[in-house]
Order: structure tokens, then C-alpha cells, then sequence
């Protein structure tokens, strides 16, 4: 299958009819080595254990904010040794987030909200990661956040972070996927996943910006759970096009 950028929203119609573990050889065979994992949570692992599954070879990345979770650096390793893996940890720019840190504190996102935090910690970071890429594939699922996710296709090209001189196509193998598949996946293949899941935490950030949640409540309930629901966004996915589905 061709990914031709001028007809992605054919190709992403396409590709809805496929498996995850499909549309992640595909992604790999047209891209590797210039693609790459986004690696944090529970389905960025189901997407590893897919692509080393291909045999093709391929990239991850995580985003080391400095203010993860002890379990959450613990997991990125048993992650690294448990498929033999590279995974680049990208982290804030120092002179930045120490300038940051003086003007405002460690703890300004409860006040102030979290955009400007996460655009330091996670967004210039992830841009770094991008900047040698042609595409990258994330874990992103539509039932995730019906308020900020519910229209992400199974690939598009990103307008956030791409530019006209250099494209990048952004896979979302999982688009269609339930957490109830996605975890009944990770049990089958015996997939490594964060400890911290067991004790109630689904939707795993920053440590001083993520809590349990209890039954029934929604996955994302946890994070950011101070600010209006619509803005539960860290800026790395804010900008789905809901006209490439």
C-alpha cells in the first residue's frame, strides 16, 4: 500500500480495515529507519511488541519530564532489556527548565494550569525527537478522550509538527481499539506493563500530575484532574485533523 501524503485520507480509510499489528508493518516497511516509537504507556508497549514481531527494525523514544513516577523509570528499563531495544530518552533543555523553575516553582501547573510546563518538559523535547524523522506512531486510542481524541485516524499527516520542506506522517495503529482489547492483548502476549496500573492508575503522567481513579470513572480522570476536561491535553496530541480519518 502506498502512503502517497496527498492521499492519506484514502489510505487512512484504508487502513481502518486492518489489524494493528498490520498497519504497524506496513508503517515500518515504508518508513523504518526513519520512524519511530513514542513510548510512555501501556499501548506504546503493545506497539513495541508488534514491531519486534516484524523483524523489521525500528526506533523508540521516551520523554524523560524529571518529574515521572520511580515505578515509570523502573518500567522504561525493564521495557529496554525485556526486547534487547534502544530506547532514546529524550529530556527538557536545562538552561530552560532551570530558568522555569526559578521564576515559578516546581509546582506553578496548579495555579497557572499545565501548558507551559509541558511545553517545556514534553513538547520541545518531542520536537527534538521528531526532527530527524519522516514518521512516528503513537498509542493513541479514540475512546482515550472522547472530548480531544475521538476523531484520530489510523494515520495522518502531522500539521503540528511537520512543516511543507519536511512532512511527518503520524501512525495511531490502535486508533480503533478499546482499553478492554488493548489489555486483554498485554495479558495474552504477556506484554510488560507499568506496576503502577495495578494500584489504579490508567492514564499515567508526571507524578505530581496524575492520581488513581476509581471504578467506572473515566481513564484520563486521573490526569490533570484540576482543569476543565476539553483541555486534558499536554500538547503532544492536541492537534488531531479530524478530516483524515
Amino acid at each position: 500500500m502506498s502512503f502517497d501524503l496527498s492521499t492519506l485520507p484514502a489510505t487512512a480509510a484504508a487502513l481502518a480495515a486492518r489489524t494493528p499489528q498490520e498497519i504497524v508493518e506496513l508503517a515500518l516497511r515504508e518508513y523504518s529507519p526513519d520512524l519511530a516509537i513514542s513510548f510512555s504507556g501501556a499501548e506504546d508497549v503493545v506497539l513495541i511488541h508488534m514491531a519486534a514481531r516484524t523483524g523489521v527494525p525500528f526506533r523508540v523514544f521516551s520523554l524523560d519530564t524529571g518529574r515521572l513516577h520511580p515505578e515509570t523509570y523502573q518500567f522504561i528499563d525493564r521495557v529496554r532489556t525485556h526486547y534487547g531495544i534502544t530506547i532514546d530518552v529524550m529530556s527538557p533543555q536545562a538552561e530552560t527548565l532551570q530558568r522555569f523553575v526559578r521564576e515559578k516553582g516546581l509546582f506553578s501547573f496548579y495555579r497557572d494550569g499545565h501548558k507551559e510546563c509541558c511545553g517545556i518538559r514534553k513538547v520541545e523535547p518531542l520536537i527534538r525527537a521528531l526532527a530527524p524523522l519522516r514518521a512516528w506512531m503513537t498509542g493513541q486510542r479514540r475512546d482515550q478522550s472522547p472530548g480531544t481524541r475521538a476523531e484520530v485516524p489510523v494515520v495522518q499527516l502531522d500539521r503540528t509538527f511537520g512543516t511543507p520542506d519536511r512532512p511527518l506522517v503520524k501512525f495511531n495503529p490502535l486508533g480503533f481499539w478499546t482499553s478492554k482489547q488493548v489489555w486483554a492483548y498485554i495479558r495474552d502476549e504477556e506484554v510488560p506493563y507499568n506496576p503502577l496500573h495495578d494500584r489504579g492508575f490508567i492514564s499515567i503522567g508526571c507524578e505530581p500530575c496524575t492520581r488513581p481513579i476509581n471504578p467506572g470513572m473515566h481513564e484520563r480522570a486521573g490526569r490533570w484532574w484540576w482543569e476543565e476536561e476539553t483541555r486534558r491535553e499536554c500538547g503532544l496530541h492536541a492537534a488531531e485533523m479530524p478530516a483524515i480519518r
